[in-house]
């Protein structure tokens, strides 16, 4: 933070009060910034985007997710945002199956959408869709090094009488959690590890 140059000759020689309440004030910031620092570095937590793989994996091919769900081409936005997320950690580079370390491979199993507001007993105001996928990471001799069942995320989007908006507030929502289902999927494979 850059210091605060105050001329005391517009205070005719004399520093008002309240600029010494305001300097022990952003001490005070100071301070606490630095204890939510280091306790943050002391319990291990780490920013996404920062996580290693197992067994000295440097370089993956992710393949194009299978999609079981009636919705065509959710595969291929959750597999972007996987991509995606991997290319932003400094620790794997993405890589041909030929070249690679590890590959991941996975499934778009289900996606299910549940009313989470009505008006009355008919009619849905906000419904939640929730995405499931599996997943399986192999080393290049096709061993598996870890295989999650189950892991998902959901978005809540807006119910109208225009089924074609309705449709749309949907595929807005499962735009919007699939970056957050890609961080959980590379931190499950990053974990532990």
């Amino acid at each position: 933070m850059a210091d605060v140059m105050i001329n005391p000759q517009n205070f005719n020689g004399t520093l008002p009060q309240e600029i010494g309440k305001l300097d022990i004030k952003i001490k005070k910031i100071h301070l606490m910034f630095l204890i939510l620092s280091l306790s943050l570095w002391g319990c291990g937590y780490r920013f996404s985007g920062g996580g290693t793989l197992p067994a000295g994996i440097k370089t993956v091919s992710i393949s194009t997710f299978t999609n079981k769900t009636s919705m065509v081409g959710i595969e291929n936005i959750i597999t972007s945002d996987i991509i995606y997320e991997f290319t932003r950690s400094n620790e794997v580079t993405l890589s041909s199956p030929q070249s690679a370390d590890a590959s991941v491979s996975g499934t778009v199993n289900l996606m299910r959408i549940d009313t989470v507001a009505r008006r009355g007993s008919n009619r849905s105001l906000e419904r939640k869709v929730t995405v499931y996928v599996a997943l399986i990471l192999k080393d290049r001799n096709g061993k598996i090094i870890r295989n999650i069942k189950e892991i998902s995320d959901n978005e809540i989007f807006e119910v109208t009488l225009d089924k074609i908006k309705t449709e749309l507030n949907r595929k807005r929502a499962i735009k919007k959690l699939s970056p957050r289902l890609a961080e959980k999927i590379f931190n499950s494979l990053a974990e532990d590890f």
